[in-house]
């Protein structure tokens, strides 16, 4: 009996230990799997912060560097690569041989001897010249010993031309509200001086007086204008508008001038519709008709002419047989205040503006302006904008001043 019972409990302990194996292996595979499943979530998750950093690393505006302790660089993101237009493989690289610019010895001098920066600015001469901004902080460990350095890059190259630009300005108008005022101030005081009791000579100096006025009257004028064009506060009021008439009455108003000068204004301009804003159309006109009277050449001709281009677009042409344009001020002569001929502009009594607003007038309509000139040629800018409704009939109208 004994040893059947011996079997049986021989048997039962066997079955038990070979039942507490299998669930000890069940339970060791499925502890198994947990941890290679949580190892995996947390590689994903190491793996989709670091993608996250990275996107935000290189989603900055500003061009961000991190040095190491021997001052060679160990990240930069893609906006410093972009700022400093390199595109080469950046780790390892020294910030001169990455920035290829000799005005980061300064920095990296002042870097050596100070903790951090605030506000440096760092000038890059040059036909394409750039402004920087730097912040930057060392990193340290904490006995003190420095392991590297962040630098921080804003462009700052916007911002100063646009306060070079508003100096500029102001410089410009400060000057031309001069002028005329000190003409018209010295005048006042002559009179009042006594020669207000000679009729003819005051006669002469109120007929001056009222010319340095009505210049001032215009340069405000003006001033306005292009505060409103460049300010985006001008709405347009665009309707198909005829071209012949507009160019016949801008020929109108310049009867005179033109006469004075034995100018003969010329339309060729077909039976062509404009979508645009019939006063602001005829202002562009204006300007562009006076500035080929005034800069032209004496007894020449001044041609207004239009076609029918690609795209649905109209392209207007006023031409003139003047002196020309030097090539180095075609790609000034749309600036506010810029004059090719400062002595005989201010001869003639412009304001410096007239094609600046031209340029932002025709802008506004989305077409665009530009010039050819050749010297001793004549000048000849033309202007685009959207064509509205109406037949195309070229007829040659001729409209002499004479």
């Amino acid at each position: 009996m004994w040893p059947i019972l011996t079997i049986i409990a021989i048997l039962a302990a066997i079955t038990v230990n070979w039942g507490w194996s299998r669930r000890f292996a069940r339970e060791r595979r499925r502890l198994q799997v947990e941890n290679e499943d949580l190892a995996r979530r947390e590689r994903e998750t190491l793996v989709q912060a670091r993608a996250e950093q990275e996107a935000l690393f290189n989603s900055m505006a500003e061009g961000v560097v991190l040095l190491d302790e021997a001052g060679r660089i160990r990240l930069a993101n893609r906006a410093f690569a972009e700022l400093f237009r390199t595109t080469d493989n950046l780790p390892g690289k020294t910030l001169i041989e990455a920035m290829r610019r000799h005005e980061v010895t300064e920095l990296l001098e002042k870097l050596g001897a100070e903790q951090s920066l605030h506000g440096y600015e760092m000038r890059s001469p040059g036909l394409d010249e750039h402004w920087f901004e730097v912040n930057a902080a060392a990193i340290s460990a904490a006995d003190g010993r420095r392991h590297g350095t962040i630098l921080v890059f804003h462009d700052l190259t916007r911002i100063k031309r646009l306060e070079r630009t508003r100096e500029e300005f102001v410089a410009n108008v400060s000057h031309e509200l001069r002028t005329p005022l000190s003409l018209i101030k010295g005048y006042v005081e002559t009179l009042l001086d006594g020669a207000k009791d000679d009729p003819e000579v005051a006669t002469k100096f109120l007929q001056t007086i009222e010319r340095n006025a009505r210049r001032l009257e215009l340069l405000i004028q003006d001033l306005l204008a292009i505060s409103e064009l460049e300010s985006g506060r001008v709405k347009l009021n665009l309707q198909p508008v005829p071209l012949r008439p507009v160019v016949e009455k801008v020929f109108a108003d310049f009867k005179n001038r033109a006469t004075d000068r034995s100018v003969t204004l010329v339309s060729e301009i077909p039976d062509l519709r404009a979508q645009a804003d019939p006063d602001r159309l005829e202002q562009v006109l204006a300007n562009l008709v006076d500035n080929a009277v005034k800069y032209g050449r004496t007894s020449g001709t001044v041609t207004v002419s239009g076609r029918l281009i690609e795209d649905g677009k109209i392209e207007i042409s006023v031409q003139d047989d003047g002196p020309g344009i030097p090539p180095e001020s075609l790609e000034r002569i749309f600036e506010r205040f810029y004059r090719v001929d400062k002595a005989r502009s201010r001869e003639q009594g412009g304001t410096g503006l007239g094609l600046s607003i031209v340029k932002h007038i025709v802008q506004t309509h989305g077409g665009r302006v530009w010039a050819q000139s050749e010297l001793g040629k004549g000048t000849n800018f033309f202007f685009t904008l959207p064509q509205g409704q109406g037949a195309v009939q070229p007829e040659l109208i001729r409209a002499s001043a004479g």
